[in-house]
């Protein structure tokens, strides 16, 4: 996937002389916004829906709760899935050095959830000294401590690849094994199993097990269950799946359920 960017623009929030400025907006089923890239650092949030996030390092499927840092300078594009509020953070670049080296998805916790809100209601131009300062410097220090949850799927740049790896993301419950896509690809089923860690740094069940997680994180979001998510991606069981998905994370996606499920 090479993503080009569209011209860089720049809106009003990102002139300013703020360490930190927001910019809630909201976005409806399949609204797309095309690659481009920041001089900041982005935090996406959304506080309802799913976005899809694709940049030349990886794709992520970003659920509430949850946000994407992206670097500066790093090319993006994302899609809404559903109706999604999206409060954005744009994040001086030397105040990210420390925060963010390509992209991160992070865990939001309830104290940096509110402090987005907050910001999010204060002027784009917040007196320095004033409310919005300081709740600019508690959110860059409630960033340091968050945790990065440990999905992401590393996109290839071997063209073979690249075709695989969509089909796979358009069809996470795909049975087919390898040996299967190296017919389509022209390619031996030795070269593909060379390919994909070379390529994206993981063996090819494993960036399976990526794009897996990451699909399910969104179809948990929207309320459906383990059995449903465990047959749309192809396990033989909800046990199956959830033993992955606890070994992976450390959490199990009922633990997931529960959290999303106290949202609504």
């Amino acid at each position: 996937m090479t993503i080009s960017p569209s011209p860089r623009y720049k809106p009003r929030y990102l002139t300013l002389p703020r360490k930190v400025t927001a910019a809630p907006t909201d976005a409806h089923h399949g609204q797309h916004v095309a690659p481009h890239s920041h001089e900041w650092a982005q935090l996406l949030y959304a506080s309802e829906g799913v976005m899809h996030v694709r940049t030349e390092l990886g794709v992520w499927i970003i659920p509430p709760r949850r946000a994407l840092l992206i670097a500066p300078g790093i090319v993006h594009e994302l899609t809404s899935v559903g109706r999604v509020s999206l409060r954005a953070l744009y994040i001086d670049a030397a105040e990210a050095e420390d925060l963010v080296d390509g992209c991160r998805l992070l865990e939001v916790s309830p104290l940096l959830r509110e402090l987005i809100v907050a910001l999010c209601a204060e002027p784009i131009e917040y007196e320095f000294g004033g409310r919005g300062e300081h709740l600019a410097k508690l959110i860059l220090s409630e960033l340091a401590a968050m945790e990065t949850v440990p999905i992401a799927v590393p996109w290839p740049r071997d063209r073979r690849l690249q075709t695989i790896c969509s089909a796979i993301m358009d069809d996470p419950g795909s049975r087919r094994a390898i040996k299967d896509w190296a017919l389509d690809a022209g390619a031996s089923t030795r070269t593909l199993i060379r390919l994909f860690p070379k390529e994206t740094g993981l063996p090819y069940r494993q960036w399976v097990q990526q794009v897996h997680l990451a699909h399910a994180f969104s179809q948990l979001a929207r309320g459906d269950s383990v059995g449903e998510i465990a047959r749309a991606l192809g396990y033989a069981s909800p046990s199956a799946f959830t033993s992955m998905f606890r070994r992976l994370l450390g959490k199990t996606p009922q633990y997931y359920q529960t959290e999303w499920r106290g949202q609504r």
